[in-house]
Order: C-alpha cells, then structure tokens, then sequence
C-alpha cells in the first residue's frame, strides 16, 4: 500500500508541473519581405503581466505608429489566460537583410527578453530619408526650448476624470503641432498602474490630422494613442505621462536684406523631448446600500439572456446550458455565474465566446458561457433560474436581471452504457464511460485458499529473490573495490582502449586527407598507450625509458626497434613531408606495434 501511495504522489506531482504555465515573452512580424516604403507591423507580446517594456532600437526603420497596446483574457474549463501585446507600426527605407532585436519585459521581478526577427527589405518605392539638412545631424533643442513647447505638445484627454470602480474610460493621446517635424521615436509608454486597459486598435495605421483651436490658437492635431481603461480600485489614479522625442525644423532668419525681402534664410533640426502632463482620475468606491447578494463586480448597462438545447433526455446523456450576457462595461472582467443544480445533475466549466469591439465609446458586445450539464439519474428536474447583478453607473444604482427556469425530465439510461459528452459545437469530446463504471451484476466468482498467487511457491520464490539480489550486489561492489584500488594496474589495463581512441581518430583523418592530423594522432596514440602500459610519466617519457622498461617485461629488441621507428617517423612527419612509405602502411604497423606489446602481458 505504502508502494501505491508514492508512486500515485510521483504521478500528482509530474501532473502539476506538466500544467504549470511558463512566462513567454515573444516577437512576431505580420511579414518577414517588405518593399522600400511599405508599412508593416512587429508585435511583442507575454502571457504573464509586465511591470515594464523596453522597446529595441529600429535600426533602419522609420516608426511610423505605436506603441498600440493590447490586453486579451480567455477562460476554458476554469483555466484563465492573459495575453498583452505591444505592436509598432515600421517602414523600410533602405534595401537590404536587417534584424530587429529583442524587447525586454520585467515580470514578477524577472527580466524577460524575446526573440530577435529577421526583415528582408526589398525595392520599392522611394522614401524620403529623415535627417537634417547637408547630413547634419539634429542637435538638442537649447535656449529657444520655450518658443518649441507653445508650438509641440502632447494632451491626454480623458472623457471622464470622476468615475466609479470599474466604470469604463476613454483616453486620447494627442499631438498638437505648428512647427515643422522632421522625425519622431517614442521614449515612455504611459503606465497604467491600478488600470485594466485596452488599447483601441486603428484599422489605418497613418497618422491623420486634422484643425483644432486649443486655448485661442490653431493647431494641427494627431491622435497618437487611443486606450479604454477600468479602474481596478479606488482612490486618485494617476495617468503616466506620455514620452516622446522629436526632431523639429527651425527657420534662421538671413542677415542678407535681399534674402530677407524674397523669405531666405537658413534652417537647422533640432532634438526636442516632450511628454504629456499626468492626469488625475477620481475613481469612487461602489456603494454599499443595495448591493445585491451575489454581486460579481459588473459595472456598465447589461442584458442577459439563457437557453437550453434539450428540455427531456436519458440519465447520462449531455444537454448544453448557454447564457449570454450582452450590452456596454467591463465585459471582459465578468467572471462565470454560479448555476444552482440539483445534487444528481454533474456540470462543467463553462466555454467562453466573446464577440467584443472596442471603440472611444467604450467596450460592447456580448459574453456568452455555454455549460455542459449531465443528469446521473432519471427523475424531473428544474434548473433555476439565474440571477445576475451589475451597477449602473449612469443611473447610479444596481441592477438585478434574472433568466427564466428550465424544467427537464430525465429517461432512465442504459446502465453501464459508454456515455460521451460534449459541450456546443460537439468540442471538448470526453468519454465519461472511461472514468465511472457501474457495479456489475451476476455472480462473482470466489478462490479456495492457496489458489491464487498470494501464499503460492512463487509468491515464496519472490519474497525471497530480494535479499538474494541484495547479497549478489553487495559482493559485486566488493570485487568491482579490489580490482579497481591499484591506479597504476587499471590504467595499464585500459592503455589499450585509449590508443584504440587515438587510432580509431587518425583512421577518420586520414580518410578526410589531412596527413598532420593523422600523423599528430598516431604520434599521440602511440606516447598516450605507452605512458598508461608502462606507467611512465610524461616528463619521463623518453626512448630511453620505453626501451627500459619493454625489456623488462621481456619484449623482444626487434619490436622495440620498429616502435622507436614509428615514432620517429611520426615526428618527422609532423614537420617535413615523408617518402617510400604510406599512410596506410604507417596504420598498420601502429596498430600491430600496440597488439604485439600487449601479447607480453
């Protein structure tokens, strides 16, 4: 039992790991081959919650839109998955292959880097490179940085500043403008801390400008930056600025009066850095008096609506419980309502379906959870009706909305019938007939005693194999200690298998045709073989040591000549071409040199 019990621990443990889900951070391209001038988009997207994001540098791209951030979350079968993505909208402006590096996220603490993306620029059309006049280089705005900020700057604009928890909010980020801009790049994303957002995604990623009067002057106006924020608490949240850097075009009036009268003059680009100035949202907490029991944090102006595919079925067999929950708010913050069943009806996580839009109005549509319900015996049933609960922030009051009840009557199943159940669309296939079986009828068959394998001769034979292995493996270790604890006996004793390494190495060279190799192995099989063999050391390994000692193992002279000749072949040919002998035969003698040696003992 004891055994039963790790072994099902072990397989619990694995199982966790198995479904652990790992912080990714990655890069993506909506294509890897662009034309000189044509738009693309690279996104870097995590599933965990980033703290901070570091964009790489667009080296040989122009950034023409973003950063455009985006949260999605997704819940099946209980478990919740987030996904942010930041996206840059670039253009090639010069031909040639080119590697946009990896973003880096901080989270949890941890620092996170994606993978770097390949981009192969090709002709097409001409792109008007950004850069000051006569190559120069734009300098960083100085003294006039006063008269730049009355003519550049950055707004956030919230459509509200006073909200509930909860209560959806517009923000635009918005560049007014009545100087010439020669080049942008971003320097913060604004941080929306306390916030769950949603980046409102444009389908034209070309800046469009239009004609606004702001404070009594004129000025050419972008929206950089479009996001839809829930307030996650109370209190005064702050919005984080918006960073940016520009390099703006500026007009040095001539000294030369016949310039001056035609308009001459010359000009210079100038780095200039600016950020939108924080705002402040009074965020309410929800009110206390006549919140219902139940209340799940909706916030917004919802409908709800519930069906049921089947209303009379068999004990075991699936029916499908859909309720969809439709309007304006935080939709994508609704967490799955409660069902109340009868104890004999088995339910599942609900499937979720969005179909969401996002726009400066808000976020709208619909959440639909369809719930696999299964009835385990026959009988009527009624599945309640279900309540649902949101405020209403426009009225400043709760709301309780409640779906109509479902009588269902259930046959008598099958017994022990395989019984499949699937959820809508027939996804999520599970053959329940696997994991619960029925007590199965008829007579059961009993043992005499001393049939059945346990108190059999081979239950006996077993018990008693164990402290037999035991014993056998404990002299094996003893004989494996004795023939092993002489170093000097067990490195003659495998010398034969190290040159066979050496040689086997200049066999491979001199199959690949390059002579020194094979000659510095052989040389090296031959030095390594005989220092292991002889149990000389390399400091002391000489021909005279070698010969030395061969004789007193009673190995005849002439084998000592024809090993001291190989070697000094071997070295000569290490430095100098070699004649009247091959490769092959110098292999052969080696290999017949080291076997001979070994017939001495």
């Amino acid at each position: 039992m004891k055994i039963r019990y790790y072994l099902l621990s072990v397989l619990l443990l694995w199982s966790a790991l198995g479904f652990g889900q790992a912080i990714k951070v990655t890069a993506s391209v909506s294509s890897g081959q662009v034309g000189t001038g044509e738009q693309f988009e690279v996104t870097f997207s995590t599933n965990g919650n980033p703290e901070s994001f570091d964009p790489p540098a667009f080296n040989g791209f122009q950034v023409v839109g973003g950063p455009n951030q985006s949260s999605s979350f997704s819940s099946v079968n209980g478990a919740t998955t987030v996904n942010i993505s930041v996206g840059y909208v670039l253009i090639g402006t010069r031909e040639g292959e080119y590697t946009i590096g990896p973003a880096s996220m901080t989270i949890n603490g941890k620092q996170y880097r994606s993978n770097p993306v390949k981009i192969r620029v090709v002709k097409g059309r001409s792109v008007p490179q950004q850069q000051a006049a006569g190559g120069q280089s734009a300098r960083p705005a100085s003294g006039n940085s006063s008269d730049i900020s009355k003519r550049l700057f950055l707004r956030a604009v919230a459509n509200k500043t006073n909200v509930y928890q909860g209560e959806q909010i517009s923000v635009s980020y918005k560049l007014y403008a009545n100087i010439n801009i020669v080049d942008n790049m971003p320097d913060k994303l604004p941080d929306f801390n306390g916030f769950w957002s949603q980046e409102i995604k444009r389908n034209n990623q070309n800046v469009e400008w239009t004609v606004e009067e702001y404070k009594g002057v004129r000025y050419h106006v972008a929206v950089l930056k479009e996001v839809i924020l829930f307030p996650e608490r109370f209190g005064k949240l702050t919005l984080d600025p918006l960073g940016m850097t520009f390099v703006v075009r500026q007009t040095t009036p001539s000294n030369d009066p016949i310039e001056q009268f035609f308009g001459g003059g010359s000009y210079e680009d100038v780095k200039y850095k600016i950020k939108s100035a924080p705002v402040t949202i009074n965020v309410k907490p929800l009110p206390e008096a006549g919140k219902p029991a139940g209340f799940q944090g909706a916030v917004g102006n919802f409908s709800v609506g519930a069906a049921l595919d089947k209303s009379a079925i068999k004990a075991n067999e699936a029916l499908n419980y859909t309720l969809k929950i439709t309007g304006s708010g935080n939709l994508k913050l609704l967490k799955a309502p409660e069902l109340n069943l009868a104890a004999d009806i088995e339910k599942y996580d609900p499937k979720v379906t969005d179909q969401i839009t996002e726009s400066l109005n808000g976020v709208s549509g619909s959440r639909e959870y369809s719930y696999l319900l299964i009835p385990r015996h026959e009988g009527n049933y009624t599945i309640d009706a279900l309540k649902f609960s949101y405020f209403n922030p426009a009225t400043q009051r709760y709301v309780t909305l409640s779906t109509g009840s479902f009588p269902v009557k259930v046959a008598k199943g099958a017994p022990g019938s395989g019984v499949v159940a699937y959820s809508a669309g027939q996804q999520d296939i599970k053959a329940l007939g696997s994991d619960i079986r029925y007590i199965k009828g008829g007579d059961g068959s009993l043992q005499r005693e001393g049939e059945g394998f346990y108190g059999s001769g081979w239950y006996y034979s077993l018990l008693c194999l164990g402290p037999l292995m035991f014993l056998g493996a404990f002299g094996y270790r003893k004989w494996y200690r004795e023939q092993n604890k002489d170093q000097v006996i067990v490195k003659g004793r495998n010398a034969n298998k190290v040159a066979a390494k050496h040689l086997a190495n200049a066999k491979k060279q001199l199959l690949e045709g390059n002579k020194n190799a094979f000659y510095e192995d052989i040389y090296r099989g031959l030095y390594g073989y005989l220092s292991d063999k002889l149990n000389i050391s390399a400091a002391h390994l000489n021909r005279e040591n070698i010969g030395e000692k061969l004789r007193t193992k009673a190995v005849s002279e002439e084998l000592i000549l024809q090993l001291t000749g190989t070697l000094d072949l071997c070295e000569m040919a290490r430095y100098a071409p070699v004649s009247g002998i091959s490769e092959q035969e110098v292999f052969d003698k080696a290999k017949n040199i080291i076997g001979d040696i070994e017939n001495y003992g």
